[in-house]
């Protein structure tokens, strides 16, 4: 008997306990947009003349730099991502949950550039690396650093507006 009304109340349990599949609803998630924290100019090293300024989002602490641009589906061209980080080291990035093709660019700690990955490919989880330490590192929509003429030590200046 025992047997019997606990394999009932199981098998009412499992009938009307389940969650109807069919009628649930997707999970939505919030798109991640931009947000601007300041203003960043481009800077040509041989003439000091200014190549491009843009609005910039700034990645400063350990989760924004570890999340980057991920999970994102465009970015403006007159938009980038600043990281900025408290010391000077060789670093390496990777495009894993990236959906916007890149181009890379290291920045020393004097703010001038050291180095790119040009057209870093979304979801790619190989490793870029800078080559030599950096203290930052400028993301922007891949082939602008080759349509804006920018070269190893040109420089970034920025200031915060936010």
């Amino acid at each position: 008997m025992n047997r019997f009304f606990y394999g009932s109340v199981l098998c009412l349990f499992i009938a009307f306990g389940c969650k109807d599949t069919e009628k649930s609803q997707p999970v939505k998630t919030a798109e991640i947009t931009f947000t601007k924290h300041g203003e960043l100019k481009l800077i040509k090293k041989d003439t000091d003349s200014i190549l491009q300024i843009l609005d910039i989002e700034i990645a400063d602490d350990e989760y924004k730099t570890q999340t980057g641009l991920m999970y994102r589906e465009s970015m403006e061209d007159r938009q980038a991502m600043l990281f900025i980080f408290p010391d000077s080291q060789v670093r390496s990035f990777y495009m894993k949950n990236t959906a916007i093709a890149l181009d890379i660019i290291y920045i020393d700690e004097n703010k001038k550039i050291v180095s790119f990955q040009k057209n870093a490919q979304p979801y790619d989880a190989t490793s870029l690396p800078s080559g030599v330490p950096t203290q930052y590192v400028l993301e922007i929509n891949a082939g602008l650093s080759d349509k804006w003429g920018l070269k190893n030590g040109d420089r970034i200046e920025w200031i915060k507006t936010k």
